[in-house]
Parts: structure tokens; sequence; C-alpha cells
């Protein structure tokens, strides 16, 4: 079993930065692949990006590569997501997930967190 709480959204002007983290409890967190989605109201949730279990490998949406990145700590239990550049349509609930693989389909992943909302005014 993982919980996962999701901290660090906020309101950032477009162009700025903002770090979410993503803190896991229980004591299988290297188990797992974690992967970061956004959505917004109406909408399907999407996948941003993920990092496998070792943080040997990264993925990213074409829509925030070269802006995002996700690291994670293994001993610390955490997953973060450094969103810099961001833009208007950045803006979404941002959901962190744990899973066996990083894959782009919500459904694949076995835990969630609550959603941190990150809005970008332009």
């Amino acid at each position: 079993q993982v919980q996962l709480v999701e901290s660090g959204g906020g309101l950032v002007q477009a162009g700025g930065s903002l770090r979410l983290s993503c803190a896991a409890s229980g004591q299988t967190f290297s188990r797992y692949a974690m992967g970061w989605f956004r959505q917004v109201p109406g909408k399907e949730r999407d996948f941003v990006g993920g990092i496998s279990r070792s943080s040997t490998t990264t993925y990213y949406a074409d829509s925030v590569k070269g802006r995002f990145t996700i690291s994670r700590d293994n001993v610390k239990k955490t997953v973060s997501l450094q969103m810099n550049s961001l833009k208007s349509e950045d803006t979404a609930v941002y959901y962190c997930a744990a899973g066996p693989l990083v894959v782009n389909t919500p459904a694949t992943y076995t835990y969630w967190g609550q959603g941190t909302q990150v809005t970008v005014s332009s």
C-alpha cells in the first residue's frame, strides 16, 4: 500500500517556475514507477511524464518536453516535478501516481494522490 500526497501547487505568472513534490508513505515506494498527470475540468487526465523505479529512465509528454523535469529520491520517498517556462495552458490539477511501469495510461497506475492546483496567469 502506498499513499501519495502532492504539494507545491499555486499561482504563477507565465514564464515562471514551480516545483511540485509528491511524498509517499509505505515501505514499497522504490518498487513503483511514478507518473505525473494533469487534468482540467471537463477533460481527460493527461500524462505529463514519468520516471522508472531506479530513475534510469524518464518520459515526458511532447507538450512539456524541455520545460519539465521529473526526479525521485527513493530514500526520502519523494518524486518531484520541476516546471519551468510555464504557460497558461499548463494550468491544471496535477496528480502523482504509482504503478508497475511508466506508461501514459492512467488506468495502469495503482495509487494516486489527491492532486494540487497549478494556475499560470498570462
